[in-house]
């Protein structure tokens, strides 16, 4: 990338917003992640008999297999919720911020 298509770029608005969108985005699902994943190690370390409880009475499945699937859907469904995000919004910014830097 030459200097001048750098500078163009770096100057463009839209590239200090998309910047800014993204960062937000990231740090955001980044913090709800991990209070899930804090909140299940506070859990296992402070109330263990909590997970090994059966769902209901006679059940042979506990309670902590429902949270663990909790967890792996969490992290899948804000994989997907930045996935979307950035196909949605992020791509077209940045071909928007490319293509006035090569004007």
């Amino acid at each position: 990338m030459s200097a001048d298509l750098y500078e163009k770029i770096n100057n463009n608005p839209k590239f200090h917003q998309l910047v800014t969108q993204r960062s937000r985005l990231a740090w955001s699902l980044s913090a709800i992640i991990f209070v899930v994943y804090f909140a299940f190690i506070l859990l296992i370390a402070f109330a263990p008999s909590v997970l090994g409880q059966p769902i209901f009475a006679g059940s042979l499945i506990t309670i902590g297999i429902p949270v663990g699937i909790f967890i792996i859907f969490t992290s899948f469904i804000l994989t997907g919720i930045y996935a979307w995000k950035a196909n949605k919004n992020f791509d077209r910014i940045n071909q928007e911020i490319i293509a006035e830097a090569q004007q």
